[in-house]
């Protein structure tokens, strides 16, 4: 009788199911998916290292939702519909109860959002989590980073702060009580992706993207590849309660405008269409907040309630140089 290999175990125990959006899901050489007419296929990979992009005492099935959650968000910042992932998971050895947690996590989201896990690869080594995640837009209908216009109003979606606060917190940098940590870390591991924001902004923006290295630093990749500068105002930033308890700080202020895991959607969109936008905060019960404007130039200015400048510390996630 021919034994069945350890990696063929793990992926035939944990992470074989039916792929109903797929014409041929885990389980053979290729994957196969019936694109539609008049669509376009919407495509992203995430990587995440334990020690880089999360502590290495994570709970695994919290674990399991962020490793997802993440490239759900790349699929929200297009305007996409999220239907296929992949999964290429490294892990030092196969603990079936770790594999078991992490499995629930990643395919509790996936149920909620009718992604189908449809192939990957298992290997040893140093624990390591790449998602490929496939959906689609109607042709011509993504948002993009390269739309903004100089008088587009820049919105942000949800709260800033929490997850990076959680990690200072972890680093000895800030100190939280435990009632703000636990609420904070919940925002750093099981973050929402706004998939029906980004889907109902087809049309009302110009530009969109996904806040995960800091809002400074990926509001200025919108500004790089619209050829435009932007302007944040400082008092209209959406904070949450524990954020506001810390927004006075030097750290509190560089969590809030630089850190990373945010997952929350910033885009820019013309003055004609704030109503519109306002209404969506209702629908879709998600705040939707207006920080500040597109301006000509280049760069992104953070001002105070007097209209000076505010310097701050960092301007984002570094992938390279974090620990």
């Amino acid at each position: 009788m021919t034994q069945k290999s350890p990696e063929f175990d793990v992926i035939a125990r944990h992470f074989t199911r039916p792929a109903r959006n797929a014409v041929l899901g885990v389980g053979d050489d290729c994957a196969l998916v019936d694109v539609s007419n008049g669509m376009d296929l919407a495509v992203s990979t995430d990587t995440m290292v334990s020690g880089t992009h999360f502590f290495p005492d994570v709970d695994p099935e919290t674990l399991g939702h962020k490793a997802l959650a993440v490239n759900l968000s790349d699929m929200a910042a297009m305007g996409a519909m999220p239907y296929w992932a992949m999964l290429a998971l490294t892990v030092p050895e196969v603990n079936h109860e770790w594999l078991e947690k992490f499995a629930k996590g990643f395919f509790d989201l996936a149920e909620e959002f009718e992604v189908s896990l449809i192939g990957g690869d298992t290997t040893k080594g140093p624990l390591t989590l790449t998602v490929t995640i496939m959906g689609e837009v109607p042709a011509g209908a993504a948002l993009r980073r390269s739309g903004a216009r100089p008088g587009n109003d820049i919105w942000l979606s949800g709260h800033l702060g929490d997850a990076a606060l959680a990690v200072a917190h972890r680093r000895g940098q800030v100190k939280l009580s435990e009632a703000d940590y636990l609420e904070a870390v919940m925002r750093l591991y099981e973050p929402t992706p706004r998939v029906s924001l980004g889907q109902a902004l087809r049309g009302l923006a110009t530009s969109a993207i996904d806040v995960s290295d800091g809002l400074l630093a990926d509001l200025d990749h919108i500004c790089a590849l619209s050829k435009v500068g932007a302007t944040v105002e400082a008092e209209r930033l959406p904070i949450s309660e524990v954020g506001a308890r810390h927004i006075d700080t030097p750290q509190g202020l560089s969590a809030v405008v630089s850190g990373g895991d945010v997952y929350e959607l910033c885009f820019t969109a013309p003055s004609t269409a704030r109503e519109s936008i306002e209404d969506l905060t209702e629908v879709l019960r998600i705040p939707i907040t207006r920080i500040g404007q597109v301006r000509k130039g280049k760069g992104v200015s953070l001002l105070g309630a007097d209209g000076k400048p505010i310097k701050v510390d960092g301007r984002g996630f570094d992938h390279f140089t974090a620990t």
